[in-house]
């Protein structure tokens, strides 16, 4: 009776692990990281600067300040931005560190409700302010 060989024996180290990991979406995720850390540097540069020269200012400047139609697109833009960063970034610490697939899935699951429930409360707030 002729021996058995395993079709495992027959393949190369590429050809083993073809199919596993997460070589679909890296990608899409690291473009992702670094495209809103390029356009958080402006964003942030701005938002501190305006928030020193408001220093001192009373509560109804600010809210002026941020009600204005620019001041409110850039603040969405950089909450947007915040946000997404935050999620992409704490997402690949979740599939980094958490060995159980399932709690990784739930771990995205709740980090990106988290998410968008922050990124929605903050604009709302600027969205209110913009329209007052």
């Amino acid at each position: 009776m002729a021996q058995k060989i395993e079709a495992s024996v027959l393949r190369s180290p590429l050809g083993r692990v073809r199919g596993l990991g997460a070589g679909h979406s890296g990608t899409r995720h690291w473009w992702g990281q670094r495209a809103t850390a390029v356009a958080l540097v402006p964003l942030a540069v701005w938002f501190v600067g305006s928030v020193l020269g408001l220093l001192g200012a009373p509560q109804e400047v600010a809210a002026r300040w941020a009600g204005r139609p620019w001041h409110a697109v850039l603040l969405l833009a950089l909450l947007a931005a915040l946000f997404y960063h935050l999620e992409l970034g704490v997402a690949a610490v979740i599939e980094d560190y958490v060995p159980n697939p399932l709690h990784q899935r739930a771990g995205r699951l709740v980090l990106r409700g988290a998410v968008a429930l922050l990124f929605l409360r903050g604009a709302l707030a600027i969205l209110r302010l913009a329209l007052t």
